[in-house]
């Protein structure tokens, strides 16, 4: 059975036909991404879903009681609660579950024999524990840490919080109220990669459905089995993302070829009537042309179309030598408080390579850029580029436009003997069409900001590219004809971005900011070998931590750690035992009813304090034994 479906759907503002057509359904357990250029109303599609927004034919119907959460674009908490406050409000239903088997724990102290009241108990007890109620601080908890907080965010009030901040709290709170149905408009902005990586196991194992609106093509590959593709009209495609961009350019041969046959024979069938009309086969001529006219009336093909997309192409005016880049001694950082954000090793870089720069938000991947154009003077060391290198940069601010300028005069910039003709015609290729060309830059969108930078890089002839989040704001459309444009460039790039797909499909190496030593790791390879060698390392060491527990060889500590004490060693695995015994105790308590003594409250709270306290000492060995 289906939880929702929704039949001939249309939406109209006005005279405008936004779209119409649009039928659909979502069964449990699905999985699907919505895609489409910018525009195209996938947002309004899901308002209409959920019931926010009418449509204005059609009709959707939803499961009885069939709960939906939606999360939209520019969702930012505003409350005056705390970051851990508006959680629990996720899980209101929880919290007063517990309040009442609070109240009815101090009714049975008061009267215990009385039996009605503990078979109450004992029914509330099991219900709340069926939906998680015993371990929903720890649900807290690992949300708010997957999405990137901090334990010292989660007491702030939201007020104090920055914008992304409240962003990925109003995703918490979507994820802990645990819907039937998930509606997710770009879920992933604000998201680092290690907190895209979080979601994406989220939501293999979440028990609900979701739809998934995405310019993340490595998240959708992920997490969806299913493609909607709305153009406006909606087709349905089997898979995921890289399942879908083969099923379309599939489809989009197929029809082509169909059209193309079609028009041979509409030409061959013209010809004959053309050559026998007059002639001895007019009889035949006749019939022929009545049968090509109900052809062409009801059954004639439209030739196949792609989506209107950007026109982009890149060309180095003049191959570099070599060696492009190499690096000395370089720390990355700010002279006013001297504080190193990175310290590099000694990199040289060569013709045709393609890095991918990874790291968390404000790691500095920006500022090395900068660092590398001379922008942003280095701490210490130096860079050093090679012969013959022309350097274009796509900044992710975009801060290279100029906001008083209008289109036309931000390309003549770039191309001062191109005619007024001439740049309309080249804006075209990004878009822009009509007047658009006398707009100015600071009334734009971020997307088209991107589309008018893209098309400034492109006149700049460089052979070294220096990208920073050049996909933030493109649809999908416009990001395949970026990597396609990119992996053609005969030139060097340089790349920072959280997009995955991106780095993955042609990096030659991955330079990884390490936030906690504030180093630049360096790993040659694209992003999926880089991550099954970050996976294959922490194998080995979980492994390598338990075969050394489990044989425990004094002699081999002693020989190999002379100066950690050995007694330190085994006071502190005895205590890590004791801790896991108890929390063993508290764990199998917290699996079935309770005794009309226990607190549930107390009990979480012995639970909560325990496995803190068996991280830290567990911590605190792995320390000592690589000392």
């Amino acid at each position: 059975m289906s939880l929702l479906t929704a039949t001939n759907l249309g939406k109209s503002y006005g005279a405008e036909d936004i779209f119409s057509g649009i039928s659909l359904s979502i069964p449990k357990n699905a999985r699907i991404g919505l895609v489409g250029m910018n525009g195209v109303s996938k947002t309004t599609l899901l308002r209409i879903l959920l019931g926010e927004e009418l449509p204005s034919k059609g009709n959707v119907h939803r499961a009885k009681a069939l709960r939906i959460r939606y999360l939209s674009q520019e969702a930012v908490l505003e409350s005056t609660h705390t970051l851990w406050e508006e959680c629990l409000t996720a899980i209101a239903d929880l919290v007063n579950m517990e309040r009442q088997l609070r109240e009815m724990e101090s009714a049975m102290l008061a009267d215990p024999l009385n039996r009605k009241l503990i078979d109450r108990y004992g029914n509330l007890q099991h219900h709340f524990e069926q939906m998680g109620g015993f371990t929903y601080e720890n649900t807290i908890d690992r949300t708010l840490t997957g999405l990137g907080f901090m334990k010292t965010d989660f007491h702030r009030p939201l007020n104090q919080l920055s914008g992304g901040q409240r962003t990925r709290a109003a995703l918490a709170k979507a994820l802990l109220s645990n819907p039937d149905l998930l509606l997710l408009d770009e879920p992933t902005n604000h998201l680092d990669i290690q907190a895209m990586e979080w979601l994406e196991d989220y939501l293999r194992t979440y028990s609900g459905s979701a739809v998934l609106v995405s310019h993340d093509r490595y998240f959708l590959d992920q997490t969806v089995n299913v493609i909607w593709e709305m153009t406006p009209a909606l087709e349905e495609y089997h898979g995921n993302y890289s399942a879908y961009l083969l099923q379309r350019e599939e489809q989009y041969e197929r029809q082509l070829k169909e059209y193309e046959i079609q028009q041979g024979f509409i030409a061959k069938e013209e010809e004959y009537i053309r050559r026998n009309i007059s002639g001895q086969n007019t009889r035949q001529a006749q019939g022929r042309r009545t049968r090509l006219e109900r052809l062409l009336e009801d059954a004639r093909l439209a030739p196949p179309q792609h989506n209107r997309r950007i026109s982009l192409g890149l060309k180095s005016t003049e191959r570099s030598g070599d060696l492009v880049l190499r690096t000395y001694g370089l720390h990355v950082g700010y002279h006013d408080d001297e504080k190193i954000l990175i310290e590099v090793p000694d990199l040289v870089l060569h013709r045709r390579e393609c890095v991918a720069v990874m790291g968390p938000n404000g790691a500095g991947k920006t500022t090395f850029l900068k660092t590398i154009l001379g922008q942003q003077p280095a701490l210490k060391g130096e860079v050093s580029l090679g012969s013959n290198v022309r350097v274009g940069y796509f900044s992710q601010a975009h801060e290279n436009l100029h906001p008083s300028w209008t289109l036309n005069r931000e390309v003549q910039l770039h191309a001062p003997n191109m005619l007024e003709e001439e740049t309309r015609n080249y804006l075209a290729k990004f878009l822009f069409s009509g007047g658009d060309v006398f707009k100015e830059v600071k009334v734009l969108s971020g997307g088209e900001r991107g589309r008018l930078a893209l098309a400034c890089l492109a006149l700049q002839g460089a052979n070294l590219l220096l990208l920073d989040e050049p996909t933030n704001h493109l649809d999908l459309p416009s990001q395949e004809i970026l990597q396609r444009v990119l992996a053609e460039f005969s030139g060097t790039i340089l790349l920072v971005s959280h997009d995955r797909y991106l780095a993955d499909a042609f990096s030659t190496q991955i330079w990884e900011v390490a936030l906690q030593d504030k180093t630049l790791r360096i790993f040659k390879g694209n992003y999926s070998q880089w991550k099954a060698a970050q996976e294959a390392v922490e194998i080995q060491h979980r492994e390598s931590k338990n075969s050394i527990l489990s044989k425990k060889p004094p002699q081999h500590r002693e020989k190999s750690h002379p100066h950690v004490s050995q007694l330190c060693l085994r006071e502190l695995e005895t205590k890590i035992s004791e801790i896991e015994a108890q929390l063993e105790i508290v764990s199998r308590k917290l699996e079935k009813p309770l005794e009309a003594t226990e607190s549930v409250a107390e009990l979480g709270k012995e639970y909560m304090c325990l496995k803190g306290e068996l991280d830290a000492r567990w911590e605190e060995w792995d320390e000592l034994f690589r000392d």
